[in-house]
Formats: structure tokens, C-alpha cells, sequence
């Protein structure tokens, strides 16, 4: 079983990689008070001391986040099934490993002295382009969809705490308060940006699409975006915890791959 052992050395090292990103998130938006997205703080994190060094050992982390998650879908690690709702939550754990390479790319192309990770609101000119070519505003708005039942599932997982069923037994029992802050933060950002993809997608224009613009729109009601900015760097130290105690060579997953 030596790809389940290669695959675990990338989960372990992709979620210390994605717990730095969101720590990061979370503690300069309350820090600051200026809104933080998933590529800008990697230009926050570029301009640390050792900076480059940290952003090239997060964007490593991230591309095997990223393979974790698209290959370990392909393989059904979690045992999610090949009927609608499996095959469903399969290819959203592919389109996550994709988006985690992406940042992955745009951390080392700013380590080796690129542009800014930030600069040119690539959420607006990735859904313009998209726009842009027959059947876009389609496109668009099932991304939109697609959003939205990624926030639905992760408050379902703030709710249920179900995610706690892929962690060792000997997990600290405060993992399951901390994962349920987490994902209910994620949940909120994940609402808000399928609401602004879908109304793009409706109105023909993009305005302001990203992770970083869905917080921001959270700026009028001051407790919720402090509360969702604090519930993304406890994000982070959960994803301290998942890099430590997965569950990934257990014996289900073993049976399974062996059928």
C-alpha cells in the first residue's frame, strides 16, 4: 500500500500548508481590519521575515493538498460511493484539489519574484472570460450552484461535526469545538460568494468575485465579519489538527482499495 503511505505524506503536509494560509487569513483581517483573500496573504506571507521560504514550503504543502484531495476523490478514500450524491461530493473534492494547485502556482511564481499573487482581481477576469464565450453565463451560475452546496455541506459538518469521523480515535476532544467554528465560517464565505457568482452570472457582470470580496461584503455587520475572520483562523489550527490526526491508512480504507 505504498501509494495510501505517499498519499498520507501529502495530506499531512498539505494541511500544515493550508492551515498557514488560513491562520494567516484570519488573524491579519482581525489584525488589520483590512479584508484578507486566499492570494493576497500570500503576499503578506511573502513579506515575512524568511518569507520566501515559507511561501515556497506552503505552495509545496499545497500541491500536496491538491494531489491529496483530486487523487485520494479518484481513489474514494472516504468511501463516498459512485451513486448521484457520492460522485457529487467526488468531483467537489477534485475541483478543491485543483483550486488548492492553482494557489499552490501562484505562492511559488511569487517566491521566484513574480507579480504580486493579487494583482488583477483574477476572480473578476477568470468569470469575465468565462462570460465570454457561449453558454458562460451557464457556466457561471452552476458555479454559483456548486458554491452554494459547498456551503450547504459545510454547515452541515459545523452542525453534525461529522468530519470527526476521519481523525484518530486519540483526537482531543476540543478538535470537534474547533472544527465546528471552522466550517461554520467557511460556510458563510462559501454562501456569500455563490450569491455574488450566481448574481454575476444573472446580471452578465462581474463584480467583485473571490473569497476576498465575499468577507468583504460581510464589513456592514461588524460581529458577523469579526466573527467569520476569527472562525477562518480557527480554520487554521483545525487544519493543524487534520495534519496531525487523519485517519488515513485505517483499515476501511485498506479493505476497500484492496477489493
Amino acid at each position: 500500500m505504498e501509494r495510501i503511505a505517499r498519499l498520507e505524506h501529502l495530506a499531512r503536509a498539505g494541511y500544515v500548508a493550508r492551515a498557514i494560509v488560513y491562520f494567516m487569513l484570519g488573524y491579519l483581517t482581525l489584525a488589520t481590519a483590512q479584508t484578507e483573500g486566499t492570494t493576497t496573504v500570500l503576499d503578506d506571507i511573502h513579506n515575512l521575515p524568511a518569507g520566501t521560504v515559507v511561501l515556497v514550503a506552503t505552495g509545496i504543502g499545497l500541491i500536496g493538498y491538491g494531489i491529496f484531495r483530486a487523487y485520494g476523490a479518484i481513489l474514494d478514500i472516504e468511501g463516498n460511493g459512485t451513486d448521484f450524491e457520492g460522485i457529487g461530493k467526488r468531483i467537489g473534492h477534485i475541483a478543491s484539489g485543483i483550486a488548492h494547485l492553482i494557489l499552490a502556482y501562484l505562492a511559488i511564481r511569487l517566491a521566484f519574484g513574480h507579480s504580486s499573487a493579487a494583482s488583477g482581481n483574477g476572480g473578476n477576469q477568470a468569470a469575465s472570460t468565462v462570460m465570454s464565450f457561449t453558454g458562460g453565463q451557464i457556466v457561471l451560475g452552476l458555479v454559483g450552484i456548486g458554491f452554494a452546496l459547498a456551503a450547504f455541506d459545510q454547515a452541515v459538518r459545523a452542525v453534525t461535526a461529522k468530519f470527526m469521523s476521519l481523525l484518530e480515535a486519540r483526537t482531543p476532544h476540543w478538535a470537534e469545538i474547533v472544527g465546528r467554528i471552522g466550517f461554520a465560517a467557511r460556510a458563510v464565505v462559501f454562501a456569500v460568494l455563490a450569491w455574488k457568482i450566481i448574481g454575476a452570472a444573472w446580471k452578465r457582470h462581474a463584480d467583485q468575485i473571490g473569497f476576498q470580496a465575499a468577507l468583504e461584503a460581510l464589513r456592514d455587520i461588524s460581529w458577523l465579519y469579526y466573527s467569520v475572520a476569527a472562525g477562518l483562523l480557527v480554520f487554521g489550527i483545525f487544519s493543524l489538527v487534520m495534519a496531525r490526526y487523519r485517519a488515513i491508512r485505517d483499515h476501511h480504507v485498506i479493505d476497500r482499495l484492496l477489493r
